[in-house]
């Protein structure tokens, strides 16, 4: 067999709606591929959301006993199959802290997935999944890609884009999948928002009760600083008992709101989050932002106690909660000038931004954290209304003063002026620049800028 059945197709869309009783009742309990398959993408979508530590054995017994059914079975569905199965387990395995496991297991899945597509060379399913990994592997910061060159993985963005794009363009089982993967990588490291979010909102027209869908376009909007708009979708999004609870949502949510200054309600929204949340990441940056809300809207008894949570709760792995357990490490404490301008810039309100930073006052006695802040601040605020001539003196001069201070405005400030030149067709400064950007030996955001900076790189060759 090559493709699901009907049954399938409908379960697996009901996996990507996240209505996990609809996907089951579809299912039924064979043992062919395609329902092996998608067995394991509802239960690798229930513990990924959960992220609930209780359920990781159960499910890596069920991976495994799916692995040990499909083993006599042959052709591409089947043989895919066991490798995107043995990918979910390696992503289990990451999450929930068996990293070497997890390694092993994505060099197994890496290495079946490209036999899939050396035997069965226009079976796209399998192409989209080496894409994501060819491209992921490829773009990996240095720090990190010394473990999969150990490991014998090789990676390429040039290779791993061709296979997405060939699985997103042609009609195959997973088209939706490899086309929000293509669009989502696109909008984040080649400066694509537009087609990204057009994407997703036409998509999300089509399935209105698709929650995942509800979500990209919530996060799309979010990342795209149109926070009205992002919070109309989270009011609008499908809800109910059929749905799978996503609590991250409310994380979200919690977001949108402190840009907007109703401090209360961001307040209520990650209180919710952390209520229904079974995970360890995120969970810094939750009680960041509680402390921010509180802090903000003048009931400091409360800050203080979000911000004594910040230490000791979840994990640092990814940026957010790097960001927050530097802040919640350094003695040096926050200026409320320009906390309220970074939350307005992120929120799309970049006049009021401006606004706000003009009440700053810098003097001879303010830290050099905060002059480079209030640069960079007002240097983004400028591009992104339009005037990159202004934003470009102001990124300068935040590079200048910065020198190596483990601050991530110079970095970024080099990343946008390569950005900038890049536009403008000045190669050769653009490409000085993104150099410069992967140069800063450490700050808080230097796996996602070095991955960009990177990225842009190799676009200019």
């Amino acid at each position: 067999m090559v493709e699901l059945t009907e049954r399938q197709a409908r379960a697996y869309a009901e996996v990507l709606n996240m209505r996990p009783a609809a996907a089951r009742a579809l299912l039924g309990t064979g043992q062919d591929a395609g329902t092996l398959l998608v067995q394991d993408c509802l239960s690798i979508t229930e513990l990924l959301i959960s992220q609930d530590a209780t359920r990781f054995a159960s499910t890596v017994a069920a991976q495994d006993a799916r692995l040990e059914q499909l083993n006599p079975q042959t052709g591409p569905l089947a043989e895919y199959a066991a490798a995107e199965i043995r990918l979910h387990q390696a992503a289990a395995q990451v999450v929930f802290g068996q990293e070497v496991r997890g390694a092993w297991n994505l060099r197994q899945s890496y290495g079946a997935m490209q036999r899939v597509t050396e035997r069965y060379p226009n079976y796209l399913p399998a192409r989209k999944t080496l894409g994501m990994l060819q491209f992921f592997i490829g773009s990996l910061p240095e720090g990190y890609r010394w473990f999969l060159r150990l490991l014998g993985l090789p990676g390429s963005v040039d290779a791993g884009l061709a296979n997405l794009r060939r699985a997103a363009s042609q009609p195959n089982d997973f088209q939706l999948e490899a086309r929000l993967v293509l669009a989502l990588l696109e909008e984040t490291y080649y400066k694509k928002p537009a087609a990204a979010l057009a994407l997703v909102e036409r998509l999300h027209r089509e399935q209105p009760e698709n929650q995942l869908l509800a979500f990209l376009l919530i996060s799309q909007r979010k990342k795209q600083h149109r926070t009205d708009e992002a919070l109309a979708a989270f009011r609008a999004r499908p809800t109910g008992p059929d749905y799978l609870p996503l609590p991250y949502l409310h994380h979200l949510a919690a977001d949108l709101l402190l840009y907007k200054g109703q401090y209360a309600a961001a307040r209520r929204e990650n209180e919710l989050f952390l209520q229904q949340y079974r995970g360890r990441h995120y969970l810094k940056d939750a009680y960041f932002k509680l402390y921010l809300a509180c802090w903000l809207g003048g009931d400091a008894p409360a800050a203080a106690r979000y911000r004594a949570r910040i230490g000791s709760a979840g994990r640092t792995v990814l940026e957010e909660d790097t960001y927050a357990q530097r802040f919640f490490d350094d003695p040096q404490p926050l200026d409320a000038t320009l906390t309220r301008a970074r939350l307005q810039i992120d929120g799309g309100y970049y006049r009021p931004a401006l606004a706000t930073l003009a009440a700053f006052r810098p003097h001879t006695a303010t830290p050099l954290r905060d002059q480079l802040e209030h640069f960079y601040r007002r240097a983004r605020a400028l591009h992104l209304l339009g005037q990159p001539d202004s934003a470009r003196v102001l990124y300068a001069q935040t590079i200048a003063r910065a020198g190596l201070a483990p601050y991530y405005y110079a970095p970024q400030s080099a990343l946008q002026l390569g950005y900038l030149y890049h536009l403008e067709g000045q190669k050769s400064t653009a490409k000085a620049y993104f150099q410069k950007a992967l140069s800063y030996p450490r700050h808080e955001y230097k796996n996602s800028t070095d991955t960009k900076a990177k990225l842009a790189l190799a676009e200019l060759k």
